[in-house]
């Protein structure tokens, strides 16, 4: 009887939090986890494999698992909104310990063919929200104006100063650029497919970036939750990020999540549970933002959006494999060599 009021908080303690060291970010997956047509999680689950299954009824589906690898596979659901909402629920789980955990955010995008080709990926240093906006529709936008969007406390289109921190913030992301120039420089030699599919896209493009076969390369996303395409718009995404950047960051790949799964590690870093600097974006190019020569933005629109299941866009499947190929190689390095990368996280000199 003396023992027991010591032994009774053991008997109901709470069971060993799950470590984590890599937790692999996906946006969407089009039916089942395996066997069918493939979304952005189908390969890392069959082939890294994520092969246990978890329960995650606050998220977008069940996470998947590789205990031997301590990897962990997320689904968010489209959007910044969904993102936000998803990444915040697995940070607060209590069944993990991410505390040294790496996310790696390894989706589909478009890509500007100044800056690259369908197929590539591309590990970004910057993420720009394009959601924070005033916007005046493109009918009633003033002569000399070259957008109609304008940043959240200003008065016309990218009017100096840039805007500091403040209740319409964060507008501009950076990530850590130590590990993000580490990954690239593990990856930049990953052989991604080249199929006759590309070749024939890549054909009506013109710009030097658009025509090369695709590549691992470093360049910037802009993140906003409406799908937008076209030349105007693609040039309005380069000055956007050239603005919130201070011209350190390259419009490269557009993307519908990222500050909302950064924003969400950025909070939760505050409280301890995930470290925010151990974040990497790779993205890869499913399409191109900008149509090529002889079409239209209407028709380009037109030919990447028959249906709701993203199967239609023009270098999809490359996409897929190029994310799995390109991120599985940081993915296994991470999680193979965990002594080395628990309390120091890899930086390129």
């Amino acid at each position: 009887m003396i023992l027991w009021p010591l032994l009774a908080p053991a008997a109901h303690a709470s069971p060993a939090k799950i470590p984590i060291r890599v937790v692999v970010v996906t946006t969407f997956e089009i039916g089942k986890d395996t066997g069918d047509v493939p979304g952005e999680f189908q390969n890392w689950v069959t082939r890294l494999p994520l092969d246990r299954t978890l329960p995650f009824p606050e998220g977008n589906r069940a996470l998947r698992y590789n205990a031997t690898k301590h990897v962990l596979g997320i689904v968010t659901g489209s959007g910044s909104v969904n993102a936000a909402s998803s990444i915040m629920a697995l940070g607060l789980d209590p069944r993990f310990d991410l505390t040294h955990a790496y996310w790696i955010i390894a989706g589909i995008a478009g890509i500007d063919p100044a800056h690259g080709s369908v197929g590539s990926a591309a590990w970004a240093d910057y993420v720009v929200d394009r959601d924070l906006t005033h916007e005046i529709d493109a009918r009633e936008i003033p002569p000399g104006w070259s957008t109609g969007l304008i940043p959240l406390g200003r008065s016309k289109p990218y009017e100096q100063p840039v805007p500091g921190p403040g209740i319409y913030s964060p507008n501009v992301y950076r990530l850590d650029a130590g590990l993000t120039d580490w990954a690239y420089k593990l990856t930049a030699n990953v052989k991604l497919d080249d199929t006759a599919d590309l070749k024939g896209i890549r054909a009506h493009y013109h710009q030097a970036e658009a025509v090369k076969p695709p590549q691992v390369v470093k360049g910037d996303e802009v993140s906003a939750m409406n799908w937008w395409v076209g030349t105007i718009m693609t040039k309005t995404a380069e000055d956007w990020m050239a603005y919130w950047t201070r011209g350190k960051g390259v419009m490269t790949t557009t993307a519908m999540e990222d500050s909302g799964v950064l924003n969400s590690l950025r909070m939760l870093s505050k409280t301890g549970r995930v470290d925010e600097h151990r974040a990497l974006v790779l993205r890869t190019a499913s399409n191109y933002s900008a149509p090529g020569d002889g079409d239209t933005a209407a028709g380009l629109i037109a030919a990447e959006s028959s249906d709701d299941t993203a199967t239609h866009l023009s270098a999809f499947i490359p996409s897929l494999e190029a994310a799995y190929r390109v991120g599985s190689v940081v993915v296994d390095e991470l999680s193979t060599h965990w002594d080395r990368y628990r309390d120091h996280a890899p930086s390129a000199p």
